[in-house]
């Protein structure tokens, strides 16, 4: 696709949305304490970094993150990571737990609520655009390339996509696209997935990424809040009547991921089980990983502590250190890394 020229670039019209209330049971252990967007990964970083370091690197300035289930680590984390944008210079960080704002008694009902609860909020700052995100995913994507192509395709949502074997695609939202990438049906996980009419023996799956244009958003979600049947979800109720009722535009992960070598593969991965979060870690250890967390051009941002230098001393048995730790590649010593105390750090 040809992409315009534009005299300023879409992301500064944008705001995000992180979804990052949910529980996280399929981590069992790993989410005792926290939500699974607050979970270490590779040691250091959270896994809701790289939702908002995705959006930062592609210029999006305004950012809101909607918590829900044992939130204080990720309120914590979020307070002190990501509290560098400025009102001043038209930014905004917004933290958004489930505080029962409409009067119903209820807290957040599904990812739609989620965001209709707030939706006054987002009124609030008028933004032309709304990326809605998922915070509990590992990717490296320019949201920026995502919203030239909405708007030049001039749908009324568009959905990021990633490419799955068929045989692996009934875990996931899967959508069937036309020769141009429009929606035709979406499926919440389907027994049978629909091909890609380009890639035989492939699907492509939602990565619970949308945009919207505001104004459209907000109607959406109030018609959403008055079925009495909806259970308030973007994969199981907005997004599926958008694509019967309007025009629902697919966008290829392939075209937005951000990759680090020419040759590398878009890497997105769903870690929400402790077999898919340790695959995850793993991957971190390849020489040249596929998610390389050393890419200065587009870093992933997290809370640094100010610690005093390391330091070697009394060269006797029993108290040499190494400048590393050779992990055990089992699951078991994953979950122990992962529960210690936060003040804790594997080198």
């Amino acid at each position: 696709m040809q992409h315009a020229t534009y005299s300023t670039p879409i992301s500064r019209s944008t705001m995000a949305c992180v979804l990052a209330g949910g529980r996280g049971s399929r981590l069992m252990e790993l989410t005792e304490r926290r939500a699974k967007p607050a979970v270490y990964f590779g040691g250091k970083s959270r896994i809701i970094d790289f939702s908002l370091s995705n959006a930062i690197n592609s210029g999006i300035r305004r950012l809101a993150v909607a918590t829900q289930y044992k939130a204080h680590s990720l309120i914590r984390h979020l307070q002190r990571s990501w509290n560098f944008l400025q009102p001043v210079r038209n930014e905004s960080f917004d933290i958004l737990p489930a505080s029962q704002r409409l009067g119903t008694g209820d807290w957040y009902m599904g990812t739609a609520d989620a965001v209709f609860q707030n939706l006054d909020i987002v009124t609030d700052y008028a933004p032309e655009y709304v990326v809605i995100l998922a915070g509990d995913h590992v990717y490296k994507m320019d949201y920026e390339r995502m919203l030239v192509q909405h708007v030049e395709s001039g749908a009324d949502v568009t959905v990021a996509c990633i490419e799955v074997p068929v045989d692996q695609a009934s875990g996931f939202g899967v959508m069937h696209v036309d020769s141009e990438d429009r929606i035709v049906s979406f499926v919440e996980k389907p027994a049978h997935p629909p091909e890609m009419p380009d890639r035989p023996g492939w699907a492509l799956a939602s990565m619970g990424i949308y945009v919207f244009r505001r104004v459209l958003l907000e109607d959406q979600l109030r018609r959403d809040a008055a079925d009495p049947a909806s259970s308030r979800d973007f994969g199981k109720d907005i997004i599926p009547w958008m694509v019967a009722n309007a025009k629902a535009v697919a966008h290829r992960f392939a075209d937005s991921c951000v990759r680090s070598r020419a040759e590398a593969k878009p890497y997105w991965r769903d870690v929400g089980t402790v077999d898919a979060y340790w695959e995850a870690n793993i991957d971190l250890t390849d020489i040249v990983p596929e998610l390389d967390l050393y890419d200065a051009d587009w870093p992933i941002w997290t809370y640094a502590e100010l610690t005093p230098p390391a330091k070697f001393v009394h060269d006797v048995e029993g108290r040499r250190g190494q400048a590393g730790v050779a992990l055990d590649r089992s699951r078991r010593a994953l979950l122990r890394l992962q529960r210690l105390e936060p003040e804790l750090h594997v080198v």
